[in-house]
């Protein structure tokens, strides 16, 4: 059993914090890190990305690609989140985030992953050889991104309605599956050549 856990202070509000994580595939927007790539897609959407929740998980570890089915088990607004793997390669895999409030405009959020490698006694000399670094790497890049994109822009994709998010989602894929937040500034920008045109 290997336990990967890492914390960072964002100065942005809780409800905004939590918002950016409360939907998966941002945070793997964010793991593109040379030998470290993740991809999410949720599959079947219940209560608003609450519990119950599933989502597919493809994960690039220097190389040697994984794929692994979640579920959403925990979704405490402003608390904590956690998703477990119910099909796929690793005999365990779980994902809790929690958060907590620093102040108005500073969160603390913790990224744990508690997970058993497949491949038995070979599966434990893999993963301290190379997938627990690439993990620890990659989560600790992916929090200092989502610092970067919450403290920076304000560019925070954040979804009113599911009809929107999957008109989004269908944006990315013509855009040969780009990160979500690089879709919606090409939309933006758009929006704005249009909006000057009629203002001129």
């Amino acid at each position: 059993m290997t336990v990967v856990s890492k914390s960072i202070d964002i100065k942005a509000p809780i409800d905004t914090v939590f918002t950016y994580f409360a939907r998966p595939e941002h945070v793997s927007d964010q793991m593109t890190e040379k030998g470290v790539g993740m991809t999410i897609i949720p599959m079947d959407i219940k209560a608003g990305m609450g519990v119950g929740t599933t989502f597919r998980v493809i994960g690039d570890f220097n190389g040697k690609r994984l794929e692994w089915d979640c579920e959403t088990t925990e979704f405490d607004r402003e608390e904590r989140i956690s998703a477990k793997m119910i099909e796929g390669p690793f005999k365990r895999w779980q994902i809790k985030n929690e958060f907590k409030a620093l102040g108005d405009n500073l969160t603390k959020v913790t990224m744990t992953v508690d997970y058993v490698m497949p491949f038995g006694p070979l599966g434990s000399i893999l993963d301290k050889v190379k997938f627990e670094k690439s993990a620890k790497r990659g989560m600790e890049t992916a929090l200092y991104k989502v610092r970067g994109l919450l403290e920076g822009n304000g560019s925070i994709p954040v979804y009113i309605t599911l009809d929107a998010y999957k008109k989004l989602l269908a944006e990315k894929k013509k855009m040969n599956n780009v990160p979500v937040s690089t879709v919606l500034t090409a939309i933006l920008e758009k929006y704005n050549e249009i909006e000057s045109k009629v203002t001129n």
